[in-house]
């Protein structure tokens, strides 16, 4: 397997970007790889990246040019590109002095291991994916709100049914991405081969307040999902009112058509 090629650098910069909503991890032979789960390998240009197949990739050390020519090589393995990725950065610093953990806008390290890299990774592609869906369910809020304020003024709202089921479809498809391929929730898997890190990475977990923002993510795609399918449950209902109307329309003039056959031309 490959180096670390900052290996003596007492200091680094850690960017997360959320490039796509997937990655196809399976195009990296073993031999090109630092290690893997998460897949972890060297930067042409300098420095390293932590891949996950939710789309977010963790630059090491890499510079920004490094790291757009990275991202435009990985491009056929990237499923929906998001046209403006949600990115977040913070310093690396080693000292053995220094409790592990985040000190003045840095995250400290003992030591420089790959490991302890993935652990830092996981924790900011979790960051940057719950950013980005905070600003997309802030938008859909928004938008329910209005419709329900709308609602309690007229009696009645312009959404079409097809808007509200987009809606319904992305929240559902929010929440899969969050707590299913993410797994936000969960503690990242190597800590299973590293449980001496798990201390790291619980502190960075309370420092960017990954538990918190999850569970108030979740209470937001909760309450867009059900705002959405009253909302939708209202203009079905609308919908269904006005073609029984329709039908008794058509019985009624089917009726007055079979009377001036009877007492009309009957005569």
């Amino acid at each position: 397997m490959a180096q670390l090629s900052f290996a003596g650098k007492p200091a680094f910069r850690a960017s997360a970007v959320l490039a796509a909503q997937r990655l196809d991890l399976r195009a990296w032979r073993p031999a090109e790889t630092l290690a893997t789960n998460p897949l972890t390998v060297p930067v042409r240009g300098g420095g390293a990246a932590v891949l996950f197949r939710y789309g977010a990739v963790v630059f090491f050390d890499t510079g920004p040019e490094a790291a757009a020519a990275f991202l435009a090589g990985i491009q056929p393995f990237v499923g929906n590109p998001y046209p403006s990725p949600e990115t977040e950065t913070v310093e690396v610093r080693v000292d053995a002095a220094v409790k592990e953990g985040m000190k003045e806008e840095s995250v400290y390290l003992e030591a420089l291991s790959v490991e302890r890299l993935q652990v830092i990774a996981d924790v900011l592609s979790k960051s940057v994916l719950l950013a980005s869906y905070e600003s997309s369910i802030a938008g859909s809020l928004e938008r329910m709100e209005s419709l329900a304020v709308e609602l309690e003024r007229t009696g009645r709202i312009a959404a079409r049914t097809r808007s509200l089921l987009q809606d319904v479809g992305a929240t559902l498809h929010s929440e899969h991405l969050v707590v299913g391929r993410a797994a936000v929730g969960d503690k990242p898997e190597i800590l299973w081969d590293y449980p001496a890190l798990e201390g790291l990475y619980l502190r960075l977990e309370d420092e960017f307040e990954l538990q918190e923002r999850h569970a108030a993510l979740e209470q937001k795609l909760g309450l867009v999902a059900r705002t959405a399918r009253t909302l939708l449950d209202t203009l079905n209902t609308r919908h269904s009112l006005r073609v029984e109307w329709y039908i008794v329309i058509l019985i009624v003039v089917e009726i007055v058509l079979t009377l001036y056959e009877l007492f009309f031309r009957g005569r």
